[in-house]
């Protein structure tokens, strides 16, 4: 679905495990430049909505350890009466979850030396060896490499936690692991199950205490409390007629009560712009970051991790080069990294210019209808033109 982004003449092709980019690992912050003219970020996000990409958007441009640029378009809601966005709206995050959440909780058990990245899943989950899985590792999972199908089979009439368990440990691989890049939510279901496993955990208490609240994300959080509806930015009608609000759209995550290695959190412009300075800074080894892993492991996550000799970057858990970077725009380099979430939600970070692209839009509102995907490419492009940072 994404644009096949332009690529800088330096993309590094067919990186292997652990040979990551050439890269500055220790960087500076720079002053930010004099004059950044947001125009043309501004004008792009006023015709998404006016085009009816997205009924509204909010974005967020960080640099240098500050945000230079913030910007507030259109409306929450449209059905059933509308509603004006702002600032501090709260997003269904969806596959943000994966990289912001989940990716970070495996890599916290990691540091612990409680798993390998390439230990089989069935070390963990010994009913995960069925129909042929025996060979796929964790690092398998977190790049998208597992051979597996994106997603359960929803045609079938199933609901719960133990269903979705025994669904996922019972799935056939569709090709040998590591072979080729097929993004699938698959995976993180499966990673999300490995956490509750080692911890004696919900996925949600897990996050919830060894990452949101170390991190200070006050207004992040999975199944939202009914208090906060009113700010929080509707999607779709589900399968009875009744707008989401407040409950998570992705229909898996739904049938499992709300919580998920895919998707689940909600989340808004503040907390996330926290988080990804707080991502900016551990990586760069500046003291006094939040970030709740070692720089080295943040290292690893964000550079190159798939099969040696393939062509689709991934990190551990991060997107760097593949058919879903538009989001990267035209030029940021290959060597940022980022994540999209189909309800129309996507962060990219630069760690080369110190700088981050947010921008949390409900695209799916109210018909399904919407689509950002050359939203996230325009803005990305003028905001690196804007920082210089092509």
């Amino acid at each position: 679905m994404s644009h096949r982004p332009v690529h800088s003449p330096s993309r590094r092709m067919a990186m292997g495990v652990g040979m990551g980019l050439v890269l500055s690992t220790c960087l500076p912050r720079r002053a930010p430049a004099r004059t950044m003219d947001m125009t043309a970020v501004d004008d792009r996000l006023r015709h998404a909505v006016s085009s009816h990409e997205t009924p509204g958007v909010v974005c967020a441009i960080g640099h240098a350890g500050r945000i230079v640029h913030k910007a507030v378009h259109g409306q929450r809601a449209i059905s059933p009466a509308p509603e004006p966005m702002t600032w501090d709206t709260v997003f269904d995050m969806a596959s943000l979850t994966k990289a912001l959440i989940t990716a970070p909780c495996i890599m916290q058990l990691w540091e612990k030396r409680q798993i390998g990245l390439d230990t089989p899943v069935s070390t963990y989950l010994p009913e995960f060896a069925a129909q042929g899985k025996q060979d796929i590792t964790v690092r398998h999972l977190l790049t998208h490499y597992s051979g597996l199908p994106p997603d359960l089979d929803l045609t079938e009439r199933w609901q719960g936690r133990a269903q979705a368990y025994s669904r996922t440990m019972n799935t056939r691989p569709d090709q040998p692991a590591g072979q080729k890049f097929v993004y699938s939510d698959i995976n993180y279901l499966t990673l999300g199950f490995m956490v509750e496993k080692l911890t004696g955990q919900s996925l949600a208490a897990y996050a919830t205490g060894h990452i949101l609240r170390p991190m200070g994300l006050s207004h992040s959080c999975f199944l939202p409390d009914a208090s906060l509806r009113s700010r929080i930015a509707p999607t779709q009608v589900d399968e009875n007629g009744k707008m989401l609000r407040g409950i998570v759209h992705d229909p898996t995550t739904r049938r499992m009560g709300g919580v998920a290695g895919h998707a689940g959190l909600f989340s808004n412009a503040d907390d996330m712009c926290r988080y990804a300075q707080a991502l900016l800074d551990c990586r760069a080894g500046r003291h006094g970051t939040l970030f709740p892993l070692r720089r080295d492991t943040v290292l690893l996550m964000t550079t190159p991790q798939q099969p040696a000799g393939k062509n689709d970057l991934r990190g551990l858990g991060w997107d760097i080069d593949t058919h879903y970077s538009s989001a990267r725009g035209e030029r940021f380099p290959v060597g940022s990294f980022g994540h999209t979430g189909f309800t129309g939600t996507s962060l990219w970070i630069d760690p080369q210019s110190d700088s981050y692209v947010l921008i949390l839009t409900n695209r799916v509102h109210p018909d399904g209808h919407g689509n950002v995907i050359s939203l996230r490419r325009d803005v990305a492009t003028a905001a690196a033109i804007a920082l210089d940072a092509g």
